[in-house]
C-alpha cells in the first residue's frame, strides 16, 4: 500500500539533500523512473507489462526503465538524491522533500487526487467538533495529520485542541480495532476501509470534503526534462494511453483492471472500490482543467503553510516562502529566486492536442 507519511528522518532527508547529487541535466537517451503501490498509480506498472511504455519511448529513440520499489519514500528519497529521473509522488511530498532539498521538481503528470481514501473515523464521538480535548492516532507529519488539520479548521479547531499520536500505517487497524483506549483514528485506503468496520464507529470527514487537495502525480527532474523533452512526451503519451484503455468499457480494459487488482493484492471489487475514491484525471482535458484553476494556487497556499508550520521546509527555513512554486500560467508563490516545485502542463497540452 501507498505509504503516505514523512517522520522526522525524511525532514532531516530533505535538509541534507542539498549534499546529494541530482540527476545531472544532460541530453541523453536512457531514463529510471520510480514508482510504488498505490491505486492511482497502479496503471503504470500495467503499462510497463504491456509495452505501452516502450512503445511511446521507441517512438522518441529512448528507453525508459520504470523501477516498482516497495517502499513509497524510498522511492523518493532515491529520486531526490539523483538516482532516478522521475518518481511518482503526492503533491505535499514533493515540496517537503526534493523541492525542500533542493531539487527542482516539475510535476509532469497530474494523476488523480484522493476523493474518499483518506479519512477519519470515531469509536463514540459523532463529529468532528467532538474531538476537542481528545487524542487522535495518525501518521504524524503525512497527508493524514494534513487531513486532521484541515478537518479541525471545518469546526473552528486547532491542533492545539487534540493531542496527536503517532501509529504507523501497518499498526492502525489492529490499534483501532483491538484496544478501547485508541477512540480516534485519521487513516488511508485499504486500512481505512477495515477501520470503519468497527461496530458503532463513525466515519465523520474524508478528504471528499477537501476535493483536490491530496494530490498524486508523477514528477521529473527539471533540468533533466529541459534538455530531455522526449522523456516528458513518452512518459505522458504512455500515461494516458493506459486511462484510454482503462476506461474503454472493453473486455481489455476488465483484464487491466483485474491485474492491476492483483498486483496491488487485491481482488477487482476491491481495486474498484479504491478507484471509486479516487478522482482520476481521465483525460488531459480534465488535468488541463484543474491545473489552470484558482483552486490549485488556494491548496498549494494551505499545503505550504501546513509544511511549514510542522518543520517539513527544513532547520532552517524561515518562513513558508524559502521554496518557490512556480504554476503553469507562470505565476509564482515563494522565493521567486528559489523555484524548485514547477507545474508543467506543456506536455499535457500537447496529449489533449493529439500532438504527441
Amino acid at each position: 500500500m501507498y505509504k503516505r507519511f514523512l517522520t522526522t528522518f525524511i525532514a532531516i532527508t530533505a535538509c541534507l539533500a542539498f549534499s546529494l547529487t541530482p540527476a545531472r541535466a544532460e541530453k541523453k537517451d536512457h531514463f529510471r523512473v520510480a514508482w510504488s503501490i498505490y491505486a492511482g498509480w497502479m496503471p503504470w506498472g500495467y503499462l510497463k507489462d504491456q509495452g505501452i511504455l516502450k512503445k511511446w519511448a521507441d517512438k522518441y529513440n529512448i528507453t525508459i526503465e520504470l523501477v516498482q520499489l516497495n517502499d513509497y519514500i524510498e522511492s523518493i528519497n532515491q529520486y531526490t538524491a539523483g538516482k532516478f529521473d522521475g518518481c511518482a509522488m503526492a503533491t505535499m511530498d514533493t515540496l517537503t522533500i526534493p523541492a525542500a532539498g533542493g531539487v527542482d521538481t516539475t510535476i509532469l503528470i497530474m494523476g488523480d487526487y484522493s476523493n474518499g481514501n483518506d479519512g477519519m473515523v470515531l469509536k463514540t464521538g459523532k463529529s468532528v467538533a467532538d474531538l476537542k480535548g481528545q487524542k487522535v492516532n495518525l501518521v504524524e507529519f503525512s497527508v493524514s495529520h494534513y487531513l486532521l488539520a484541515r478537518a479541525l479548521s471545518s469546526v473552528g479547531l486547532t491542533e492545539r485542541d487534540v493531542t496527536t499520536v503517532n501509529t504507523s500505517e501497518s499498526d492502525s487497524v489492529a490499534a483501532f480495532t483491538g484496544s478501547n483506549e485508541i477512540q480516534n483514528i485519521v487513516s488511508w485506503n485499504p486500512m481505512l476501509s477495515d477501520i470503519k468496520k468497527v461496530p458503532g464507529a463513525t466515519s465523520v470527514f474524508d478528504s471528499s470534503q477537501i476535493p483536490g487537495e491530496i494530490m498524486d502525480v508523477m514528477t521529473v527532474n527539471s533540468e533533466t526534462l529541459k534538455d530531455n523533452p522526449a522523456l516528458g512526451k513518452a512518459l505522458t503519451g504512455a500515461w494516458y494511453e493506459m486511462l484510454a484503455l482503462m476506461n474503454s468499457g472493453t473486455p481489455e480494459a476488465e483484464k487491466a483492471i483485474a491485474s492491476m487488482a492483483a498486483a496491488s493484492g487485491t481482488d477487482a471489487a476491491g481495486f474498484k472500490a479504491q478507484l471509486a475514491m479516487t478522482y482520476m484525471f481521465n483525460t488531459p482535458a480534465d488535468a488541463l482543467k484543474f491545473q489552470d484553476s484558482a483552486s490549485l494556487k488556494k491548496t498549494m497556499e494551505l499545503v505550504r503553510s501546513f509544511s511549514f508550520d510542522h518543520g517539513l521546509l527544513g532547520q532552517n527555513a524561515k518562513s513558508k516562502d524559502v521554496v518557490g512554486i512556480q504554476f503553469p500560467d507562470g505565476s509564482t508563490i515563494g522565493d521567486p529566486n528559489n523555484i524548485k516545485f514547477r507545474f508543467n502542463t506543456t506536455f499535457t497540452a500537447m496529449a489533449a492536442e493529439g500532438k504527441l
